[in-house]
C-alpha cells in the first residue's frame, strides 16, 4: 500500500514537472517572437529599430543644446545696461561675445546697432532671433516625421504578415492549421507594436522639444524687449 502511495505521489510530481516543462516551452521572448515572424518582419523590425536610435539620437543631442542655450546668467542684462548707460559699448560687446548664448548673441547684434533708429535696432535683432531659432530647432522636425512614419512602416508590416498568413492558408491544401498561419501572424502584430512604440516615443521627444525651445524663444524674447526698452529710456 505504502509502495503504491509512493508511485502514485511520484506520478504526481513527475506530472508537475512536466507540466512546468511545458509551460517554460510556451513562454516567448521578444528575441523569439520577432525571429517568429520570417524575414519580411526582420526586415521591417530593423528599419524600426533604426528609426529608434536615430529619434533617440537626435532627442538627446537637441536637448542637451537647447538646456545650454537657456543658460544665461541673472545678473547679464543689469551688466549690459550699465555698460551702455556709461557709454562703454566696446565691454558691452566683449560681454556679450564672452556668455556666447542666443540671448547674448540677439543683445551683441543690437549693439552693433547703437547710434541708429530703435526700428533698425529691433529689425537687426528680430532676424538674428530668427537664425537662433533656426539653430535650435535643427533636426527636430525629423523627429515629428518619424513619429509619423514609423507607425505607417508598423502598418505596413501588417499587411505583408496578412497576405503571407493568406498565402499559406491557400496553399494549405484545405487544412487550416495555426503553425502554419503563424509566420504570417507573428509578422502582423510585431511590426504594429514595434512601429507604433517608436512612433509614441519619437512624438513624446518632438513634443518635449518643442516645449523647450518655445521657453529658451520666451527667453530670447524677454531680453530682447528689455535692452530695447532701455534704450528708449529717456536720459
Amino acid at each position: 500500500m505504502l509502495s503504491t502511495f509512493l508511485t502514485l505521489q511520484n506520478a504526481q510530481e513527475a506530472g508537475e514537472a512536466l507540466a512546468d516543462g511545458e509551460s517554460v516551452e510556451k513562454t516567448l521572448s521578444i528575441i523569439e517572437l520577432i525571429t517568429s515572424g520570417g524575414a519580411a518582419g526582420q526586415v521591417i523590425i530593423a528599419i524600426l529599430f533604426l528609426l529608434l536610435i536615430f529619434a533617440c539620437y537626435i532627442y538627446f543631442e537637441r536637448l542637451f543644446a537647447i538646456k545650454a542655450a537657456s543658460k544665461v546668467d541673472s545678473n547679464f542684462m543689469n551688466q549690459i545696461k550699465d555698460h551702455v548707460s556709461n557709454g562703454k559699448i566696446d565691454s558691452a560687446q566683449v560681454l556679450c561675445a564672452q556668455v556666447n548664448s542666443p540671448v547674448s548673441r540677439l543683445i551683441g547684434k543690437g549693439i552693433t546697432r547703437i547710434g541708429k533708429p530703435l526700428a533698425d535696432i529691433n529689425t537687426a535683432i528680430e532676424n538674428a532671433g530668427r537664425l537662433e531659432i533656426y539653430g535650435l530647432e535643427k533636426n527636430v522636425s525629423i523627429l515629428a516625421t518619424i513619429s509619423g512614419a514609423a507607425p505607417m512602416i508598423g502598418f505596413l508590416g501588417t499587411v505583408v504578415g496578412m497576405i503571407l498568413a493568406i498565402f499559406e492558408l491557400a496553399n494549405a491544401g484545405g487544412s487550416i492549421q495555426m503553425d502554419v498561419l503563424a509566420g504570417g501572424l507573428y509578422t502582423a502584430m510585431t511590426t504594429t507594436v514595434g512601429g507604433l512604440i517608436v512612433g509614441i516615443v519619437a512624438y513624446i521627444a518632438y513634443n518635449h522639444l518643442v516645449v523647450r525651445t518655445d521657453k529658451v524663444v520666451y527667453q530670447m524674447e524677454a531680453n530682447s524687449l528689455e535692452f530695447l526698452d532701455h534704450l528708449n529710456e529717456p536720459t
